[in-house]
């Protein structure tokens, strides 16, 4: 499978996302609202994010600029060693 280069699609692509992330926490918070629901929904996806940011960014920045992960399993296997 080759890499999404279409900007259309790579807009599209974040867009559905983002649609997932909306209903996801709109049928959350109909099952069961409350502030502190609301609160800890949006800790989490901004804790996730930054995480994300963090796998990805940071390490390939500061840590090792010469390392390509594929993904979290990649990064997995690089930091405990098993693919070197």
């Amino acid at each position: 499978m080759s890499d999404l280069k279409n900007p259309f699609l790579i807009y599209l692509k974040g867009l559905l996302f983002f649609a997932i992330l909306i209903v996801s926490v709109a049928l959350i918070l109909i099952d069961c609202f409350s502030w502190k629901n609301l609160a800890l929904l949006c800790l989490v996806v901004w804790s996730a994010a930054r995480f994300y940011y963090f796998l990805f960014y940071v390490i390939k920045k500061y840590v090792d600029s010469t390392f390509k992960f594929s993904g979290i399993l990649s990064l997995i296997l690089y930091i405990t060693g098993r693919n070197k």
